[in-house]
């Protein structure tokens, strides 16, 4: 007999249940995730100082994009697992996970000797400007020690979910948050070590996240039993997984050309306190956000298992739940920001300065959320069913195709205002474009059954 969280159970219980099981613990570990980022935030903001905000958000960029390589190829395997999984192909989900294995060390291992080799040109690129470059240089050096471990993790905690366990995958989202508020108490406010404790505490917390990953897939968890033979690199594996986690580091990586330009336009425009401004801002995006991104991440394993299963009836109704869900609770965030946007950044920092600015920063910023949900799911359904292209054209519609060229263009007449306005702008057109695409399919070949893989 089947345990009820054995992966089969993604093509039999009803989709709502299944949403509400996958949905609620990748909220619940997103929200610890954001929580950690928010908090610690508030903690360096209080005990180092509004410099020390500034310094963190300029090394993200480079960070994530390392950790987005994990990450990336993390969702691209395990598009390729929940489908093989839903196919009854066993032989070809543990090939992919070996793959993955392989592939997310050799990455990233070369990511970081690079990242130190061009420490002192990347982080004045990135807005790492004045006061700004020594605390962030600090910061900078000891995380990237541990963003490897973060790939690793990154990588299988969407494993773990591709393989229908969403509370395992919960729980390695959950060990490194904990574990880095407490060490952020420790380091920094007890042991006094500024930069440099705020650092070690984000690298230990991966390292503790990276055991529990190892340990459940060493355990009876896991279905997924490799052995060396599957950690050689097989080709066709690693150009579907390439194509698929390339929507994924594409996303990252207009992530973090946006923080670079949003940082410098912001260093221009006000200095570093505009600097912290945007950094908040990005923290409560983070925050706020997380039971959407819960939601999206709840859809991914649904729709990828039984489109593998042929059964698209399953997946147009998990579109139409993840979609009504999704924009549900972004309503609800919309009202809480609009509401009270002076009280959540009071709880950052006391500079008066940023007080000033950043509440009616943060309302432009978050005008067009309600809709967002629509854009997040309608580009996640592409990436779960194996269509690498439409995926990564519509994960790029809202970066990259509207929002860095409005970043660039509308400053020049609004000044800091048109940086703000940007952010609904980019999020509305793209939103069109991706439900425009989304209705079609799910009009036109989902309804028929006539899907055809691109």
């Amino acid at each position: 007999m089947l345990k009820p969280n054995k992966s089969e159970a993604l093509g039999n219980e009803s989709i709502s249940s299944l949403l509400i099981k996958q949905a609620l613990p990748a909220s619940i570990g997103i929200l610890v995730m954001s929580l950690n980022i928010l908090v610690d935030t508030i903690f360096v903001g209080n005990w180092i100082g509004s410099i020390a905000i500034a310094a963190i958000n300029v090394v993200l960029p480079v960070s994530f994009f390392i950790a987005a390589l994990g990450m990336a190829i993390g969702i691209g395997g395990s598009s390729i697992i929940s489908r093989a999984l839903g196919a009854n192909d066993k032989a070809k989900a543990l090939k992919t996970f070996g793959n993955q294995i392989t592939i997310t060390f050799l990455l990233t291992v070369s990511m970081v000797v690079l990242g130190l080799v061009f420490i002192n040109q990347l982080i004045p690129a990135f807005g790492g400007k004045g006061d700004i470059f020594d605390p962030a240089k600090i910061y900078y050096r000891i995380v990237l020690y541990g963003v490897p471990v973060l790939a690793f993790c990154m990588m299988g905690n969407n494993v773990i979910r591709a393989e229908g366990k969403p509370k395992f995958a919960m729980i390695a989202m959950i060990i490194p948050s904990l574990g880095n508020l407490i060490l952020d108490y420790l380091l920094i406010n007890v042991l006094d070590m500024g930069m440099e404790g705020a650092a070690w505490a984000t690298t230990a917390s991966y390292i503790c996240c990276f055991f529990y990953v190892l340990w459940y897939f060493l355990s009876d968890n896991s279905e997924l039993k490799i052995d060396f033979s599957h950690f050689g690199l097989d080709l066709p594996i690693l150009k579907e997984m390439s194509a698929l986690g390339f929507v994924t580091l594409a996303r990252q990586a207009v992530v973090s050309i946006t923080y670079l330009l949003m940082n410098n336009i912001l260093f221009e425009l006000g200095g570093e306190a505009s600097v912290t401004v945007y950094a908040i801002i990005g923290r409560m995006l983070m925050f706020a956000l997380f039971p959407v991104l819960g939601v999206t991440q709840g859809f991914l394993p649904i729709a990828g298992y039984n489109y593998g299963a042929q059964n698209y009836s399953r997946v147009r109704e998990s579109i139409k739940l993840a979609i009504t869900y999704a924009c549900g609770v972004a309503l609800v965030i919309f009202a809480l920001i609009m509401i009270f946007p002076e009280s959540i950044v009071s709880v950052f920092t006391q500079d008066e300065a940023v007080l000033r600015d950043t509440p009616w920063a943060m309302r432009w910023v978050f005008a067009a959320i309600p809709i967002i949900g629509i854009q997040l799911i309608g580009s996640a359904y592409y990436q779960a069913i194996g269509k690498a292209t439409p995926a990564l054209l519509l994960t790029l519609t809202r970066q990259g195709f509207f929002f860095i060229p409005l970043v660039l263009i509308l400053p020049n007449y609004f000044g800091e205002l048109g940086v703000w306005i940007s952010f609904p702008l980019a999020d509305t057109l793209s939103t069109i474009v991706t439900g425009y695409f989304l209705w079609r399919e799910t009009r036109l070949k989902l309804e028929t059954g006539t899907t055809e893989k691109n």
